[in-house]
């Protein structure tokens, strides 16, 4: 797909890191599946990754955790 972001580069198959955070919770996610800009290095991820990532902040922040990083693993 065309990048949105520079609109020069297409995208492909690779990985990114996320941080998300929810109130006082942050998580860095390394290795998470993307389509990647080549030009500019805009990360896109699909519905189902992001519901998973956005699953396990709540759920750190849920159980009080302050800063967590982890690498990627699918659901």
């Amino acid at each position: 797909m065309k990048c949105i972001i520079c609109k020069q580069g297409e995208t492909e198959p690779g990985t990114t890191t996320m941080t998300l955070e929810r109130n006082s919770t942050t998580v860095v996610f390394k290795n998470v599946p993307a389509e990647v800009c080549q030009v500019c290095g805009e990360a896109y991820l699909d519905a189902a990754t992001t519901r998973h990532l956005l699953h396990i902040v709540e759920e750190a922040a849920r159980v009080g955790v302050q800063v967590d990083v982890r690498s990627y693993v699918a659901a």
